[in-house]
């Protein structure tokens, strides 16, 4: 058996049974060889339980295990128990071991809501602070990809996703949206499809139906008939993405278009989203809820029947603090209204250059619990299993149970509750993709005395 610190696992180049890195049993390159044993962790985070979103109480339930342990066998998580039990295991003893011990294990984050690929960033004009607000983008200047070529556009968002392995996200949605015409949309969806052959599982979400720019918001309904006659049914033929969403706002869409777009995307198969009450409250829930839309994402402004309405259905609404606090918003979403009616809370980043520029899962869940009231154990739930059905995968992914795929971190702190404690550090120590590791967090030289 090969036993593993965690500080030493993504390999050095030399293990006791692999003469170089392509030959480490856990190393993301090649197939996993071997059994993986993931040891001895202060709390294992299991999140075990029926397979369907996690509503009211239903959040605070993370299945912790103390002293807890995860086998992993072909990438699929084949057990998880007390360490003691699982060691015991007959397949165990030829198994890889991580050492744990001390750290907080949980599954990977699923961030179900971010603009991936886009143009650069619109920067502020001046150094004053509020020059940081949405005002800036409403004026005539959009962005765009522009000349930017696939290969350009497919280095950058690399670069992000690293960035997203390090801050222990493991699978997360993607928008197009930044392409403005044809041409600059395929291209977004095209490298969609090539991000998602590497280590972050990425779902592709066509988002065509999106702000325009003032000049243009006559042109709306003459666009929402080449979206539903055109873009729709061409993306569709093209496999090139699995949901469609809509901004459903003032100076967006309207709800009549946005319905007629919804209906055109469902009746070509694919899943539906939606932006809505982001800035006002103009009836876009009771129209999501009403479509079967997967997920109503924002919803800074709704009304309290809005609430009940999505109590009583299968949509999740998705909270995205990280946009509302880089904006500088007094107003978040009513997340702790939302939970005390049973409504079914997903966060995510909202990642994008312009809104929300950061990746990081951890201080999504900092902030909502500074900001929008809810509990640790509660901001956890929504960042894992919750987002997971967000994206219509949490019977694969968003909890470490028999049988789904061994997506998980390390965190480098004993107690889950420390993750609010530590805002805006990365906790990460190691995350792990379908049992192979694919970031461990270096360490810093420090000399002798």
């Amino acid at each position: 058996m090969i036993h593993m610190l965690v500080p030493d696992v993504e390999c050095s180049g030399f293990c006791p049974d692999a003469g170089t890195a392509n030959d480490c049993p856990i190393l993301y390159s090649g197939e996993v060889a071997r059994p993986t044993l993931v040891r001895g962790a202060r709390q294992l985070l299991t999140l075990q339980g029926s397979n369907r979103p996690r509503r009211g109480a239903e959040l605070n339930d993370l299945g912790v295990i103390v002293d807890g342990a995860v086998l992993i066998v072909d990438g699929i998580i084949r057990e998880v128990g007390p360490t003691r039990r699982l060691e015991n295991l007959a397949i165990a003893r030829q198994a890889v071991e991580i050492d744990a011990a001390g750290r907080v294990v949980l599954p990977g984050f699923v961030d179900s809501h971010t603009h991936l690929v886009g143009g650069p960033a619109r920067l502020p004009r001046t150094d004053d602070a509020a020059s940081l607000g949405y005002d800036r983008l409403l004026g005539g200047d959009v962005n765009t990809i522009g000349d930017l070529s696939a290969r350009a556009l497919e280095a950058s968002a690399i670069r992000i996703l690293k960035d997203c392995l390090r801050q222990g996200t493991t699978t997360l949605e993607a928008k197009s949206g930044h392409g403005y015409d044809e041409a600059g949309e395929l291209r977004i969806l095209k490298v969609h499809s090539v991000l998602e052959k590497g280590p972050v599982s990425v779902v592709s979400t066509f988002m065509g139906a999106r702000f325009l720019p003032r000049a243009e918001i006559p042109l709306r309904a003459e666009y929402v008939n080449w979206l539903c006659d055109h873009m729709l049914p061409l993306v569709a033929r093209r496999r090139l993405a699995e949901f469609v969403d809509i901004q459903c706002e003032e100076g967006a869409f309207s709800l009549d278009q946005a319905r007629r777009v919804l209906l055109a995307a469902r009746n070509l198969g694919f899943g539906l989203k939606m932006h809505a009450g982001q800035f006002w409250d103009m009836g876009a829930v009771g129209l999501g809820v009403e479509m079967g839309v997967t997920s109503l994402d924002h919803l800074i402004y709704l009304h309290e029947t809005d609430m009940e309405r999505l109590a009583d259905s299968d949509t999740i609404a998705t909270l995205l603090p990280g946009g509302a606090f880089y904006l500088g918003y007094q107003r978040y979403a009513p997340a702790r209204a939302l939970i005390d009616r049973g409504v079914a809370v997903a966060l995510a980043t909202n990642y994008n250059v312009d809104t929300s520029p950061s990746q990081s899962m951890q201080t999504m869940i900092g902030l909502a619990c500074r900001r929008l009231q809810m509990g640790v154990a509660e901001a956890i739930s929504a960042a894992t299993i919750n987002g997971a059905h967000a994206l219509r995968r949490g019977d694969q992914i968003g909890s470490l149970e028999i049988g789904k795929d061994a997506n998980l971190l390390i965190l480098g702190v004993s107690d889950y509750r420390e993750i609010v404690q530590n805002f805006g550090i990365n906790l990460v120590e190691m995350t792990m993709k379908e049992g192979r590791v694919v970031h461990r967090q270096p360490d810093v030289e420090w000399p002798a005395a």
